[in-house]
C-alpha cells in the first residue's frame, strides 16, 4: 500500500511515531519511536535485544500513530507489517533518523543494531478542527 501524502508528511517529518508490537500472549505492547521513511516503507531501528525487536521478530504485524508536534490535531495511523530485517551496526539507516530528529549522528553503534522495514496494509490520516489551547 502506499503511504496518503498527508501521512507520508507526518512520518517524513520529526514527529513522534507510537509502534505498537504484540507480546507472546497476543497483548499489545506500545512504545514512543522515531522513525524514517525509504519509499512507502516506514524504517525502525533499535538494538535486537529490545522487546520491541524481539516482538516484531517474533511476530511482524504492528501499528504505528503519528501526531503532528505543531498540531496534535493531526495525525496519522498505519497497521503493516515487518517485511525485512537489516543489520545497522554502522548506522546507515538510523544515522539520518536521528539527524532529521536531534541534528547529530546516532551515539549508539555496534553489534546488535537493527532496522526493520515496515510496510503498510491499511492506514489513513486525519485533522480534526480544533485549537490547542491548553489553560495556563
Amino acid at each position: 500500500m502506499s503511504l496518503a501524502p498527508d501521512a507520508r508528511a507526518l512520518f517524513d517529518a520529526p514527529n513522534y511515531v507510537h509502534l505498537t508490537t504484540l507480546r507472546v500472549d497476543g497483548s499489545p505492547r506500545s512504545w514512543v519511536v522515531w522513525a524514517g521513511l525509504e519509499g512507502d516503507r516506514i524504517l525502525i531501528c533499535t538494538g535486537s535485544a529490545t522487546w520491541k525487536a524481539r516482538d516484531m521478530a517474533r511476530d511482524p504485524r504492528v501499528a504505528l500513530s503519528v501526531t503532528d508536534l505543531a498540531n496534535p490535531y493531526r495525525m496519522a495511523a498505519i497497521q503493516g507489517r515487518v517485511v525485512e530485517v537489516r543489520d545497522d551496526e554502522d548506522c546507515r539507516y538510523m544515522d539520518p533518523i536521528s539527524l532529521k530528529y536531534t541534528s547529530e549522528p546516532f551515539p549508539a553503534r555496534g553489534p546488535g543494531r537493527v532496522c526493520f522495514v515496515i510496510e503498510a496494509d491499511r492506514g489513513g490520516s486525519r485533522t480534526i478542527s480544533f485549537e490547542h489551547r491548553p489553560p495556563s
